[in-house]
């Protein structure tokens, strides 16, 4: 039977419920997880917003058509799909993945009126990015929907069809860290620690990143009062230790 336009999920006979291919899904996240890191990338090193804020208009396109026309036409996703042909599809249930989508529509929204029509610069924005790229990398990388579990707490009926089989995996059956384990992972963060001490100590001069509080941008000699004005760094990033990249951010170097 061929699928409708508007739906959400396919009907399989084998489910009780609609579902979406988590090989698919995952991928897409993937996709959508590592434009939307070079575009957060640019904004807190460079201070260029303009890639974040093209990215949230194409985030919001893929979600809206997600959510209320097809998960088959968001671009991710076709993708994606394309990506894992070749793959065994695995099977998670639709009702938990829209709750986590609209999640993820609620905060392109957010970004939208913030970063794309008001053009609005601060730490918001930050923590709103920052929110988007760890939904999407837990999905991508491990396969762990953040918001499908949140969809838990507010529906009588618990989501069925996890990704892993995580739903009806009985607690007993559920793999353990073992002592031996704990011990080689403590180990090699203290490794990892010793090597960042020693690569940083024996780096040739040149090779290092300025002094905290050094600044290597030229002098803001700023003539224009309403400039001087606009470029006051506010107190709360004077408070976090922010106070050159906010000057950064905001085109005041």
């Amino acid at each position: 039977m061929t699928p409708s336009i508007f739906q959400f999920g396919e009907s399989l006979p084998d489910y009780a419920v609609p579902v979406l291919n988590e090989r698919a899904v995952r991928a897409a996240a993937g996709i959508l997880f590592f434009f939307a890191f070079i575009a957060f990338m640019n904004a807190w090193l460079v201070g260029n917003y303009q890639p974040t804020r093209v990215f949230v208009l194409l985030f919001l396109i893929d979600f809206t058509l997600r959510l209320f026309v097809n998960p088959r036409y968001a671009p991710s996703l076709i993708i994606g799909q394309w990506v894992v042909r070749k793959q065994q599809p695995e099977y998670v249930g639709a009702p938990q993945k829209r709750f986590a989508w609209a999640i993820g529509f609620l905060l392109a929204l957010a970004m939208l009126y913030l970063m794309v029509i008001h053009q609005v610069i601060g730490p918001i924005n930050m923590i709103v990015c920052s929110t988007c790229l760890l939904l999407l990398f837990f999905e991508a990388a491990f396969g762990i929907c953040v918001g499908c579990k949140v969809y838990n707490w507010f529906n009588k009926e618990a989501a069925q069809l996890c990704p892993g089989g995580s739903c009806e995996l009985p607690q007993a059956q559920r793999p353990r860290t073992s002592f031996a384990q704990l011990v080689v992972l403590t180990l090699f963060f203290v490794l990892v620690g010793a090597a960042w001490q020693w690569v940083y100590h024996s780096a040739a001069p040149g090779l290092t990143a300025p002094a905290a509080g050094a600044s290597t941008a030229a002098p803001a000699a700023l003539a224009d009062p309403a400039e001087q004005e606009r470029c006051k760094v506010p107190e709360f990033a004077k408070a976090i230790g922010h106070e050159e990249k906010w000057k950064l951010h905001n085109n005041c170097r």
